[in-house]
């Protein structure tokens, strides 16, 4: 058969590529699988034993096998081009005519199962997260989201991969404009293939957006179901244990789902402390830097004594300092993350713990220095974005240098800067710094300050035109 030919010959006669003639009834009949995406099993039982029970003629092959095999996902294809694709999604094809095929999904199980949330641990909440499987991931949500207005959109990209993506959103509530801009977004990738929805996130922020993330990853479904709710929109991407969650605003990275599960009282303290660990992980090195080395009047005697005692034996500057501990942190850090989960995080305690005390033991790094880098490194890593951490760390280089220079007068220049680059990001062509800039006191109410009000409930404005999310009589 030319159809046959035609398949393997684009598959480069791969072993795993499984063809074989049968004989029904003396009808011919063809069956072709993806040995290691296909179930051997079931093709057996519920497709080749099926196929001997049934009373197949050539006048009624098509209609028999498409109402009589046990399987409610069934296509028949009348492309070459499809029965490549449907191949390669882990579907079984029986060619029963030279043009035309039956495929019948038969996927291998290669997923794990749900398990809990590594990089987003929760104190009170659900503890499922996503995994590989998009399936899964998009019942994850909508078993949250029990709603005939939660509407998906599905596109395949990568010119080799196919990865299957899909656009979910909040019918009556999101904005279509935004959904038809993220469809635009993705419908302009074009390359070999999208393995993972980082490389997606990577491809749909903005490059003018270089500092901060615009786009959240997320593994948690009850985050992706609230930001639903919300009016953003989650794209969920196949072979991958995270969601893409756009548009998002500084605010974002400051809350935790588990801020909707307690008082207003305690997430407003949490979420003030959030916000307190990211102005320490930025402007503690680069002020303590600035007093030593520029502006030693602003420091009390005592205490300026104190730091010039300890400095004595020290024989770099304050800026050097500062350098040898963050980047030794930041290698600390990373092999605390790459090496083998069952190391545990003695290595990295042990190293850390080791290499200060030789550093004050041999005078290169006076104790001080190692408090102040431990403390902003450590309010660093109190937001579980690893692209917010990764700005964070660039920051505090930053302001560090400006200090190191300037004193004073460069940490109000690297905050001008900061600032700027707050107000000038946009995610999805919307203020980052909403509602503080463009200030709208209205929507004040859930952002760093939880207030208290039973009554009503409303969105934020930008996302959507249906306000208000709800009232409690």
């Amino acid at each position: 058969m030319k159809t046959v030919s035609f398949i393997k010959e684009k598959y480069g006669n791969s072993s795993d590529l499984i063809v074989r003639d049968f004989t029904f009834h003396g009808i011919s009949i063809v069956l072709i699988q993806n040995e290691v995406l296909c179930s051997s099993d079931y093709i057996n039982h519920f497709i080749l034993m099926e196929l001997t029970k049934l009373n197949l003629n050539k006048e009624n092959i098509e209609d028999v096998l498409y109402n009589y095999l046990p399987d409610n996902t069934i296509k028949i294809l009348t492309k070459k081009e499809e029965m490549l694709d449907y191949i390669a999604k882990g579907f079984a094809l029986l060619l029963y005519e030279e043009e035309k095929a039956i495929a019948i999904e038969a996927k291998a199980d290669l997923d794990r199962g749900i398990n809990e949330s590594d990089n987003e641990a929760t104190t009170r909440g659900s503890k499922d997260a996503f995994n590989e499987n998009f399936n899964t991931n998009l019942g994850l949500i909508r078993r949250r989201i029990r709603s005939e207005n939660c509407h998906m959109k599905t596109l395949y990209l990568g010119r080799e991969s196919r990865c299957k993506c899909g656009i979910l959103y909040m019918k009556n509530i999101a904005e279509a404009k935004n959904v038809k801009k993220i469809e635009a977004l993705l419908n302009k990738i074009d390359i070999d293939g999208i393995l993972d929805s980082g490389m997606l996130k990577g491809l749909l922020e903005e490059d003018k957006n270089f500092l901060f993330p615009t786009v959240l990853m997320s593994e948690r479904p009850d985050r992706a179901a609230s930001a639903l709710l919300e009016g953003k929109i989650v794209i969920v991407v196949d072979n991958s244990p995270y969601v893409l969650i756009t548009p998002t605003f500084f605010v974002d990275y400051l809350h935790s789902p588990d801020d909707y599960y307690q008082k207003a009282f305690h997430v407003s303290f949490l979420r003030i402390i959030r916000f307190l660990a990211f102005l320490i992980a930025i402007f503690t090195p680069s002020f303590y830097i600035a007093l030593t080395t520029h502006n030693q009047n602003a420091v009390p005697l005592n205490l300026l004594l104190s730091f010039t005692a300890q400095r004595q034996s020290v024989p770099f500057s304050a800026l050097t300092e500062a350098l040898f501990m963050s980047i030794s942190f930041e290698i600390l850090r990373e092999s605390d993350i790459r090496k083998p989960a069952s190391m545990g995080s003695a290595v990295s305690i042990l190293g850390g713990l080791i290499l200060g005390d030789a550093a004050v033991s041999a005078g290169i790094i006076s104790p001080i220095m190692i408090i102040v880098i431990s403390i902003s490194a450590i309010s660093g890593l109190a937001f579980s974005s690893q692209e917010m951490i990764a700005a964070l760390r660039w920051l505090r280089f930053l302001m560090m240098f400006l200090s190191m220079f300037f004193g004073i007068f460069g940490i109000y220049v690297g905050l001008i800067f900061l600032l700027a680059s707050l107000t000038t990001t946009e995610s999805l062509e919307l203020p980052y710094l909403f509602p503080f800039s463009p200030f709208k006191k209205d929507a004040l109410k859930d952002t760093i300050i939880k207030t208290k009000n039973k009554s009503i409930m409303e969105r934020n404005p930008l996302l959507t035109k249906n306000k208000v999310r709800g009232r409690i009589k």
